[in-house]
């Protein structure tokens, strides 16, 4: 990832915890200085690692935040996007998917296409 992308993502990342906090969410933690790390999971087909953007609880449901952004790698998108979906569904939770703008179409696309259990929000 370039440096432009990945200043593009730690901004939003940040920008997501401002809205999590601002919705009444607990437990915070983040891919973000002066949080603690989320739990990473592994695909066990493919032995991939993958770390959540964000997750947060509220009300005892576990939520999974993610900054959505276009890539050329849409495989990799969709492997994690399909992952959180389906673990944020186990735990009563929800995906959200936060894209910046101009990213947006490309995250409703995916979620459209692949039938994910996301809902996709501008930021």
């Amino acid at each position: 990832m370039d440096t432009q992308t990945q200043d593009l993502r730690d901004s939003t990342i940040n920008k997501v915890v401002d809205w999590v906090k601002a919705k009444g969410f607990r437990t915070i933690k983040a891919k973000a200085e002066g949080f603690e790390e989320p739990s990473a999971f592994t695909r066990s087909e493919t032995d991939r690692s993958f770390i959540p953007d964000v997750t947060a609880m509220r009300r005892n449901k576990k939520n999974y935040f993610e900054v959505a952004l276009k890539t050329d790698d849409k495989k990799v998108a969709i492997r994690k996007w399909k992952l959180l979906s389906t673990i944020a569904s186990m735990k009563n939770g929800k995906l959200f998917l936060f894209a910046p703008r101009g990213h947006k179409a490309f995250a409703q696309r995916i979620v459209k296409e692949r039938n994910l259990n996301a809902e996709v929000k501008s930021i």
